[in-house]
C-alpha cells in the first residue's frame, strides 16, 4: 500500500464556487484520484482553505502550510508522496507577495519534505509540485486578491524553476483546469475529474520509478 498525500488550500478540501459548501468526498479531486489509482494507494486529503505556504495570516490565522506540514507528514508516515498544492492565497494583497516569492515559498515546503524523514524507511517521501492555475475574474474575492490576476499568471513559470531547482516532478495546473468564473479562484465540479486524471498519471509516473 503506498501513501499519497495531498497537501494544498481549498480547491483541495472541495470548495464549491459561489456557494462555499463542500463537495462531496466521492466529487472531490482527491477522492476521483483515490478512485483512479485504486486499492493499491491511500490517498490522504489534508486541504485547508485559507492555507497559505508559509505565511501567517494576520487576519485568518492558522493557514501557515509550513507551520503544519512536518507534523502532518509525521502523523501519516510513512508517506509515498505529497501532492503538494499551494500558492493561491499567497496572492492575497495583504501579503504583498510576487509571483516568484511564493514559488519560492513553495520551494521551502518541498526542500522540508525532501529532507524529511517522513517516507519509506526513514526516507523522505516523493514530491509533485504543482503550480495553481491563474485567477479569472474575481467577483466574491475581489477585494482580498486586488491585483492579483497578472502574477497568477506568472506563478507556472516560477514553480517550474523551483521543481527544476528541487529536482522534483512538476504539473502546471493550469494547463489542465480553469478556475470558476462564479468566483474566480475556485473549480467547477467539471474541472474535478479533469485534474484527478492529471495527478493520477503523475503519481503513476513517479511511484511506478
Amino acid at each position: 500500500m503506498k501513501t499519497v498525500l495531498c497537501f494544498g488550500d481549498s480547491n483541495t478540501w472541495g470548495f464549491v464556487p459561489g456557494t462555499g459548501a463542500r463537495y462531496a468526498r466521492e466529487e472531490r479531486w482527491t477522492g476521483r484520484l483515490q478512485h483512479l489509482l485504486g486499492d493499491g494507494y491511500a490517498v490522504v486529503e489534508e486541504g485547508q482553505n485559507g492555507r497559505t505556504t508559509v505565511h501567517d495570516d494576520p487576519v485568518d490565522g492558522f493557514k501557515n502550510g509550513m507551520t503544519y506540514l512536518l507534523p502532518c507528514l509525521e502523523s501519516h508516515k510513512p508517506v509515498d508522496l505529497v501532492v503538494l498544492l499551494l500558492g493561491t492565497n499567497d496572492l492575497k494583497a495583504r501579503f504583498c507577495k510576487s509571483a516568484m516569492e511564493i514559488a519560492k515559498s513553495a520551494g521551502r515546503l518541498v526542500r522540508a519534505i525532501r529532507t524529511s524523514q517522513y517516507g519509506p524507511g526513514d526516507g523522505p517521501p516523493r514530491v509533485l509540485l504543482i503550480a495553481p492555475p491563474p485567477i479569472t475574474t474575481l467577483t466574491d474575492f475581489a477585494d482580498v486578491f486586488a491585483g492579483s490576476v497578472a502574477k497568477s499568471q506568472q506563478l507556472a513559470r516560477w514553480y517550474r524553476t523551483e521543481a527544476e531547482l528541487h529536482r522534483v516532478p512538476f504539473l502546471d495546473a493550469g494547463t489542465v483546469v480553469r478556475s470558476s468564473d462564479l468566483d474566480g479562484v475556485h473549480w467547477d465540479a467539471d474541472q474535478l475529474p479533469l485534474f484527478a486524471t492529471a495527478v493520477a498519471n503523475g503519481v503513476l509516473d513517479i511511484l511506478r520509478q
